[in-house]
């Protein structure tokens, strides 16, 4: 009679979450991906998921944003309820909560496949979150928030931070799909969380582009070379990101909007959006934000005078000119 001794390892908590995370990167492979919003952002990042070797079908109310990326490989859906019975994960990235609603009532109004893991990667409301994915859970599907944030040359970059809501579980699942689109994918905990880191860095983003816009704009009326004066804040106590990736004045980072009439990027009607959710999850919590309550205030100024459509660095251009409105 042989004896056979068995060795096992006691695996604690730690390990046993990397493994997951382990195996569920191995797993990833080619995904069918459903992606819902082609737009400044969502173009880049669905082209980013075909360059990683995904199968993607999608759909967005513009035919030139489909003529893209079918251009590059993609399905075009005309239905978003055939989009998501076809795909393991959907990413719907959309500007406002009664679009995103009404996108997942729509896509899910015959049932969907249990099997799918719906992501979304717009900038709503967290309690709009948590009622999505109760409708979602429901269906017997599966629903995170994971917003994001590095703009549209981080979505053409692939550099972009993802801020996930949601269980630890869902969180290992969905990451291999968001690394092909983004650098730092964090957890941020439940369903919401996600959308409440978001909107307070939107907040902050808003109020350190008016500073930039400010102290620029004072600085070039002195008689301050706008070149010089962005070199020494981007290497002194005023520095950020709206300074040194995003400066606000024509001519001194290349790749930023103000080059280009302000057109592009992420305009003035978005992040007054954001500032306004911002606002109602203050209120709800009672806390006070005087300077993101004045931020929203000059973007809805600036959406009083037509420039909604411009990207939100175009705050330079009317302090700058405010005197002669």
């Amino acid at each position: 009679m042989s004896l056979r001794i068995v060795f096992t390892m006691p695996v604690s908590k730690a390990m046993g979450q990397s493994l997951v995370r382990a195996m569920s990167s191995q797993a990833v492979g080619s995904k069918n991906v459903g992606f819902i919003g082609l737009g400044n952002m969502g173009g880049h990042m669905a082209s980013n998921l075909i360059q990683k070797g995904h199968k993607l079908h999608v759909y967005d109310i513009s035919k030139d944003a489909c003529k893209t990326l079918k251009a590059k490989g993609a399905t075009v859906y005309t239905k978003t309820a055939d989009l998501a019975k076809n795909s393991d994960f959907v990413i719907t990235m959309l500007p406002n909560n009664d679009i995103v609603w009404e996108t997942y009532n729509q896509m899910t109004a015959d049932g969907v496949n249990k099997q799918t893991m719906f992501i979304d990667s717009s900038t709503i409301d967290p309690n709009l979150v948590r009622q999505i994915q109760k409708f979602i859970s429901s269906k017997g599907a599966r629903f995170i928030d994971a917003p994001v944030s590095g703009g549209v040359n981080g979505a053409a970059a692939a550099t972009l931070t993802f801020m996930v809501g949601g269980t630890e579980e869902e969180y290992n699942i969905a990451k291999p799909i968001l690394e092909g689109m983004g650098k730092q994918i964090t957890y941020c905990g439940s369903y919401g969380m996600g959308q409440a880191a978001k909107l307070c860095n939107n907040m902050m983003l808003a109020i350190s582009m008016i500073g930039a816009s400010e102290a620029m704009n004072l600085a070039i009326r002195q008689g301050l070379d706008a070149k010089v004066f962005a070199d020494i804040i981007n290497s002194s106590t005023g520095r950020c990101w709206s300074t040194e990736a995003y400066n606000p004045v024509p001519g001194i980072t290349p790749i930023a909007p103000c080059n280009n009439n302000y057109s592009g990027g992420f305009s003035t009607d978005l992040i007054t959006k954001d500032l306004g959710l911002a606002a109602g999850v203050a209120t709800a919590t009672n806390t006070p934000i005087p300077l993101g309550a004045l931020a929203h205030q000059i973007y809805r100024t600036l959406k009083a005078r037509g420039l909604g459509d411009k990207d939100f660095s175009v705050v330079y251009e009317f302090l700058k000119n405010d005197e002669n409105k």
